[in-house]
């Protein structure tokens, strides 16, 4: 498998680094060259309904990187922050602690350190004077690295490669891969790892001149099959040039800095010698050197085991016949003092996704070598293009309603729990996640009262087991409208367009308005057609029939008053609040989403009416009696699905200060249960015994040209591909469990049934970078 994502950071002590005045209010969780997190920690004194932070740097930093506040600066030294819709309120006795940013500097200057926190006017800093020291240099570590790869922040030594044999074949060396850039661009392009078909560089650009935009012209000496970038957009016409162009966060770089942020996974054909680079312009400017030839090593290989693991990279033997893919394996050193690797399962549960992506896969950006296009024919009935969006499950059906729940869970994690997913390295790619269904769900709303909600007949995808790229099947496209309405379906793709444009608001405004657009679009024709989705497209309510639309109805207005503070929505969301009882609720799934508007609800105005209702549901699910293994049992379809569903409702009821401590136990408990607890991980490619034969028809398929059918699903054999990341259905209410692919209810997967599993996760290593729970 190729590497998809180069995470180093330094792991720095989760407590105040600076040893002067800003210790107690200001906490830097990682810091690198260049560049650190840190989280305010602010003492409410006094109930405020808006509040102002002051953040004063000892010198001009380069940018300022904010979440959970909007931020204006006119000299780069001193920030204003000022409160976003959801988070003006503040009571008195509390700690504030949901604002954070990432702050980057040249990476040769002195350690910006922060000499002021004025929140609201009053300096919440202690009266010691500052010091200026950078923070006490941790050893280096790596974040979860998507194949066994053992790199570090010191110069690239030995890369290990697992190119994973057959299990009935010797490990073997591979042929000689090089491993720097060749002759005159050794000093400027440093690769961390190689692999047969793949290397992983990094840029190493000195600036002479300050600049506030540039362009990177990357020549290689043979066309290669795929250039992945990050912190850079990237095009190309021969595959041999590639341009790369500052992102809008990075286009300033100052004279006498090392510019070393751009980097790129290159992917060639295995059978070809490694390609070299030969040329790097900067601007115009060729900065390679004369310098000397490359260094070449051999890559060293290893068989990669099915269970995964949680400790070290180490030598192990395949325990299948089948696996064909690589394994991504687990950092050298575990980033956090935690019991599992949170790291490790938000980069392989974002892997699942990617499996599960229907469409035209981009060249650069496909980590799954057994994946390729596939239904590229998908148009509605007037031709539109409906391509791309996910696969729901182990079949190949497009159901909009689950897609767009999995899209509001999982784009609401990235909102709120950014830290969790940029430490973990993995920010951008889930930003992508969520844009590859929000892309959908624009092509498929073609009109302001007409949205697609399904692709692909159920029974005739059902009737085939094989690769998505080899189907043949008719695949009919479904649609509500002012004449066939849906209210359910329209407010939950809404809510997902929603949190979809307030992730992208600082990155790319442009697409975050035209998402709010479409949201809005949407919510007013759920408002107005009020009736159920699965009486205008029948199949789906085979399969996702929707209890009720009043519950889509105010999940949708209550984020959309997040996302514009117009308080017409909140009056709206109160509304179907009352209207359709939604002060109770026994689950958080695609059909309810009763206990996300409490939690919603709570967040956004801080009444006691919904504050209750939320700490009623989670205290519900607390003292809920368990399995005997101690899982939180609401359904035996997907158990672990609604266990993970309820501790990512309670972690957020815990950041509102509502019984902290106890529910983050609890959700914790419910996490560790999916990752191990038991004996056994729930997740495929993670941990100990996990499941091997996930109900999941492409990583059931061996590589082609090897046939695929209903012999595959009926063989005993485990799955020809491990598929990373994703986690089962799960056990019955007394813990038994069954690996077997044809039991579709304990071993299928889904993409909803990570989505709150994934940000379970991410709340989770939030809290634990934050040194607030481990």
């Amino acid at each position: 498998m190729k590497l998809f994502i180069l995470g180093l950071i330094t792991m720095l002590s989760s407590h105040p680094v600076f040893g002067g005045p800003c210790d107690t209010a200001v906490s830097v969780s990682t810091s690198w060259p260049g560049g650190y997190t840190a989280t305010l920690l602010i003492p409410i004194t006094t109930t405020v309904n808006s509040w102002s932070i002051d953040v004063t740097f000892t010198a001009a930093i380069s940018t300022l990187e904010v979440w959970n506040a909007a931020s204006t600066t006119t000299d780069k030294k001193t920030f204003r922050l000022t409160n976003m819709s959801y988070n003006g309120a503040q009571s008195a006795g509390t700690v504030f602690n949901t604002v954070g940013f990432n702050a980057w500097y040249p990476s040769s200057n002195a350690f910006p350190a922060i000499t002021s926190v004025l929140f609201n006017g009053v300096n919440v800093c202690s009266a010691t004077a500052p010091s200026t020291a950078a923070p006490p240099t941790a050893a280096p570590v790596t974040t979860v690295l998507p194949t066994t790869v053992t790199v570090s922040t010191n110069p690239p030594s030995t890369t290990i490669v697992n190119t994973v044999p057959p299990s009935t074949a010797a490990p073997t060396t591979v042929a000689p891969v090089t491993t720097s850039a060749p002759g005159s661009c050794s000093s400027v392009a440093s690769v961390s790892s190689a692999w047969p078909g793949g290397l992983t560089v990094t840029l190493i650009i000195p600036v002479s001149t300050s600049v506030t935009s540039w362009n990177i012209d990357v020549t290689f000496s043979a066309t290669i099959s795929g250039l992945q970038v990050w912190n850079a957009q990237m095009s190309t016409t021969n595959n041999i040039q590639f341009r790369l162009t500052n992102m809008n966060y990075n286009g300033v770089q100052n004279a006498g800095t090392i510019f070393n942020a751009v980097g790129f996974n290159v992917a060639y054909p295995a059978a070809n010698p490694s390609p070299s680079i030969v040329s790097v312009v900067f601007n115009g400017i060729n900065v390679c050197s004369a310098g000397a030839a490359p260094t070449t090593a051999s890559v060293v290989t290893t068989t990669q085991s099915q269970t995964g693991s949680t400790a070290a990279p180490v030598t192990v033997t395949t325990s299948t016949s089948a696996v064909t893919s690589s394994a991504p394996s687990n950092s050298s050193v575990t980033p956090l003092n935690t019991k599992y690797n949170y790291v490790e399962v938000i980069t392989k549960s974002l892997l699942f996704y990617y499996v599960q992506r229907s469409g035209r896969l981009p060249a650069n950006d496909n980590p799954i070598p057994y994946r390729s296009d596939s239904a590229l024919g998908d148009v509605g009935q007037n031709g539109e293009d409906l391509s791309g969006g996910y696969y729901d499950a182990g079949d190949f059906v497009k159901f909009g309603f689950p897609m767009a729940f999995m899209t509001t869970v999982v784009a609401s994690s990235v909102l709120d729990y950014p830290l969790g997913y940029s430490s973990a390295g993995q920010l951008t790619n889930a930003r992508n996640m969520v844009k590859w269904a929000s892309d959908y769900f624009i092509k498929a709303h073609v009109a302001p009262n007409k949205l697609y909600g399904q692709v692909g007949d159920a029974y005739a995808d059902h009737s085939y087991w094989g690769r998505p790229e080899d189907m043949t099947m008719a695949r009919p496209a479904s649609f509500i409208s002012a004449s066939n309405p849906g209210s359910d379906l329209a407010g939950e793709t809404a809510a997902a367009l929603t949190v979809t444009s307030m992730i992208f608001s600082q990155v790319n405004t442009t697409y975050s308005a035209i998402c709010l657009s479409h949201a809005k679009d949407l919510y007013a024709f759920a408002k107005q057609y009020k009736v159920m989705y699965s009486s205008s497209i029948s199949q789906a309510g085979d399969f996702y029939r929707s209890g009720s639309y009043g519950d889509e109805l105010a999940w949708a207005a209550v984020w959309l008053y997040r996302a514009t503070q117009d308080v017409a929505y909140l009056n709206d969301a109160k509304t179907y609040y009352n209207q359709y009882g939604l002060s109770g609720a026994g689950e958080f799934s695609w059909d309810s989403k009763a206990a996300g508007v409490q939690l919603m609800l709570a967040k956004l105005t801080n009444d006691t009416t919904y504050i209750n209702a939320i700490k009623s549901f989670c205290d519900s699910k607390v003292n809920q009696p368990k399995t005997p293994k101690g899982l939180l049992f609401i359904s035996q379809w997907g158990s672990l699905r609604h266990a993970s569903n309820v501790a990512y409702i309670c972690l957020q009821a815990a950041d509102l200060g509502i019984n902290s401590l106890v529910y983050r136990k609890f959700a914790q408990q419910q996490i560790h249960y999916a990752l191990g607890d038991t004996g056994r991980s729930f997740v495929c490619g993670f941990g100990t015994n996990p499941p091997v034969r996930s109900h999941h028809r492409s990583s059931s398929c061996p590589n082609k040209p090897a046939t695929c059918d209903w012999n595959t699903f009926n063989s005993p054999a485990p799955n020809a591909q491990i598929l990373y990341g994703a986690l089962v259905g799960g056990p019955d209410s007394n813990d038994n469990y069954d690996d077997n692919r044809q039991n579709y209810v304990t071993n299928e997967v889904a993409t909803d049934y990570n989505a709150g599993f994934q940000g379970a996760v991410a709340a989770l290593q939030t809290l634990a970078v934050n040194g607030q729970f481990i």
